[in-house]
């Protein structure tokens, strides 16, 4: 594919991946004591999947009814994937509230204003940037609130022997940490333009777009995931205080 204008594509690009996928593969195997297959299994995936999901593209471009279907593919996606990290064994459907709480009120200001069009592409790339963003934070808060209320259970114990609700004592112990999920979202917008150069940006340069229109587009990318990242953890949160994962004592 010589017609790209950021990385050459070629024979030497496919070997590079292999390259890189079991570079990636070794690393968690033997440095951090996952499972080989898990990576080599996630890079093929990748692959398929964006395959696929290139080809589903190309059908529905022209028509915003079958991007929402395709979004609510990928909402569902990203529900069973939040959720089986968090709890696998439990009630894991309950991540759809979570990254519903994220990514609705978002969508629904964006599309309201005007800002976001009724043209298929905007919707698939900006609803899907919004869900993979609240899915990412849902995981990672849960598992981490999750973690910290077993570590700390008596704690929360502690604070219904005094009189708290089960909920009021696990929010003391877990809402400290919640906040954690969304820094990767923080620290990415605060050093925009500084460590790094996001992609939408980029590609709107490399497509012709004025520096500043293609800034502002990131901008707002940037900026609502803020508020996608942000909800996603306060809903998790809520829902870990209510013991809604799995069933816990009352």
């Amino acid at each position: 594919m010589p017609d790209s204008t950021l990385l050459n594509l070629g024979p030497a690009s496919w070997v590079l991946l292999a390259v890189l996928l079991l570079g990636a593969a070794a690393v968690w195997r033997f440095a951090l004591s996952g499972s080989f297959r898990h990576v080599v299994v996630a890079g093929v995936r990748a692959l398929l999947q964006l395959a696929l999901v290139a080809l589903v593209i190309s059908q529905v471009a022209g028509d915003p009814l079958l991007a929402m279907l395709l979004v609510a593919v990928m909402f569902g996606v990203a529900t069973w994937t939040s959720g089986h990290r968090i709890e696998s064994r439990g009630r894991w459907w309950m991540a759809a509230l979570p990254i519903a709480a994220g990514v609705l009120p978002t969508g629904v200001l964006m599309f309201a204003s005007g800002v976001l069009p009724a043209d298929a592409l905007a919707l698939i790339a900006v609803l899907g940037q919004q869900i993979g963003g609240a899915m990412a934070t849902t995981t990672v808060a849960g598992r981490r609130i999750e973690a910290e209320l077993a570590t700390r259970r008596g704690e929360v114990e502690a604070g219904a022997a005094l009189g708290l609700t089960w909920p009021q004592a696990r929010m003391l112990v877990a809402g400290p940490v919640a906040g954690e999920a969304v820094l990767p979202s923080l620290d990415q917008a605060r050093t925009a333009g500084t460590v790094t150069l996001p992609g939408a940006f980029v590609g709107l340069i490399l497509g012709g777009a004025d520096p500043f229109s293609a800034g502002l587009v990131q901008l707002l990318v940037l900026v609502s995931l803020l508020l996608v990242n942000t909800l996603a953890a306060w809903t998790t949160l809520r829902l870990s205080a209510r013991g809604a994962w799995r069933p816990v004592r009352a």
